[in-house]
């Protein structure tokens, strides 16, 4: 059973609205369908997403310091 929201689930959207080159955005980390969908989502669905990006995000940082790493 899905769970009442009391509160609309805001777009992770920044406004950077760039993408890299495996279609995720630089600035919120959502695919291009997640991004297009948004709109259309169940609030489980935005959540899910939301979540996808929080580990897009710890995993584009841990490969950033991986790289630093390798340049000392």
């Amino acid at each position: 059973m899905e769970q009442l929201e009391f509160f609309a689930i805001p777009s992770p959207c920044i406004g950077v609205c760039q993408t890299d080159n495996r279609g995720y955005c630089l600035g919120c980390l959502r695919s291009r369908d997640e991004r297009f969908g948004w709109n259309q989502m169940s609030d489980a669905e935005k959540r899910k997403v939301i979540e996808l990006c929080q580990q897009r995000k710890k995993r584009r940082a841990l490969k950033a310091r991986l790289q630093q790493d390798d340049e000392l």
